[in-house]
């Protein structure tokens, strides 16, 4: 068996936000069945002392590239200059393509795997000899600018629309340059393939799983206060997350707080945003930051909320806590891509009244909490192991399920 070349646009570690759950899952399936050489930008300083980590998992070689904020700004600005799709643009560099050209002339690369679209490019002169390659999109970036597009006005209207199309433009073509190109749901790959047409004949769908046995309900819960917890999780840089708590915060939490004047609404993630921070301390707000780790925090929530009105894929927060057995309430473009059933896995609500009731009902009934909560773990357990989900990778790549040697 030959090695595996494997490229993402941010380190694979650690797994503290949905792309790294995903890249660090599939990246530890793969280190465990071949030699795996991993190339991959590094956005947070912090993250660089897992360097020694991931080259022991790895077992080759490790290329991380720092990409600091002024230099992702001057990188957009030259692509915006050159016509490019800017997200694309961010991760355009010189060393990451001198290290990619050097691997392959001195391994024997078997097979390449690209963690989103924006690494494709430095696979692109790589994709002959009878290596497997395989294109994991994960999530269809050019509909998600579309649908920022739809929400902003002005030139944030104008950048979003010119993103969605410029990336739908490169993503069929890569969909027809890579042996397999993947999505985490049947909804986004159907969506892909009547947008790409025959270029999308290489699709498939991995899903995601969850790591039910890291979240587990007997974790130690931190103090968190003496009223009822609602619980937000996710990286609070990230504008779908921002969107969802402040809209959260505005409309269906004073009604909740109504009920429950004691009450707190916890948002628990790395890099909270201006209006993020601001809500910190108003009317049982709590923000955090980074916490060491999330499942002390999903241990302490009566409710876990993911109100969501921006989402594609599958929701890695709520699997995290459907796995620790607690009682969901999300919206249904978040609940979209789950097989998590309504009303009995978890609840799904749209309109702020809506959300509002589903979370106060389940305050008021603990008996249900604990039912849904059950139902929910159990359901994770049987529908999303990590390794059932990514058992047709050893296909796609020319693996084998026994151990490297």
């Amino acid at each position: 068996m030959g090695e595996i070349m494997f490229l993402a646009h941010r380190i694979p570690y650690p797994p503290d936000k949905g792309d790294k759950i995903r890249s660090w899952n599939i990246l530890k399936h793969i280190a465990e069945r071949t030699t795996v050489h991993l190339g991959a930008f590094v956005d947070d300083p912090a993250d660089m002392e897992h360097l020694p980590m991931l080259r022991k998992l790895c077992g080759g070689d490790v290329k991380l590239i720092p990409i600091s904020k002024r230099k992702r700004w001057q990188r957009m600005a030259g692509g915006y200059l050159r016509g490019e799709a800017l997200s694309l643009a961010v991760y355009r560099d010189s060393a990451m393509a001198g290290w990619t050209k050097d691997l392959v002339r001195r391994r024997r690369i078997s097979g390449i795997f690209c963690f989103s679209g924006q690494v494709a490019p430095y696979a692109l002169q790589h994709l002959t000899g009878g290596r497997k390659t395989v294109m994991d999109f994960v999530d269809l970036d050019s509909e998600k600018f579309r649908d920022y597009a739809t929400d902003a006005s002005g030139w944030r209207q104008r950048i979003y629309g010119r993103e969605a199309k410029l990336l739908l433009a490169f993503e069929k073509f890569m969909a027809r340059q890579f042996g397999s190109s993947l999505f985490v749901t049947e909804e986004e790959a159907a969506t892909f393939r009547k947008l790409a047409g025959s270029w999308a004949h290489t699709v498939k769908v991995i899903g995601n799983g969850v790591d039910h046995a890291g979240f587990n309900p007997a974790t130690p819960p931190v103090k968190l206060g003496p009223g009822p917890i609602i619980l937000f999780t996710g990286a609070m840089d990230y504008k779908p997350n921002i969107d969802a708590v402040t809209w959260f915060a505005g409309t269906a939490w004073p009604m909740v707080r109504a009920r429950y004047p004691s009450a707190n609404f916890v948002i628990a993630g790395a890099n909270p945003a201006t209006e993020v921070q601001k809500l910190h301390g108003k009317d049982g707000l709590i923000v955090t930051g980074r916490v060491p780790a999330m499942q002390p925090y999903l241990s302490a929530a009566d409710v876990v909320v993911a109100p969501l009105r921006i989402a594609r894929g599958v929701q890695n927060k709520i699997l995290e806590a459907l796995a620790m057995a607690k009682p969901t309430v999300a919206t249904g473009v978040a609940h979209r891509g789950l097989k998590a059933v309504p009303g009995e896995h978890m609840m799904v609500a749209d309109e702020p009244t809506d959300i509002a009731r589903a979370v106060l009902d389940l305050l008021g009934d603990p008996a249900r909490r604990i039912a849904m909560g059950t139902a929910a773990r159990r359901h994770v357990i049987e529908q999303y192991d990590w390794s059932a989900c990514l058992e047709p990778l050893d296909t796609l790549l020319g693996l084998t399920a026994q151990p490297k040697a």
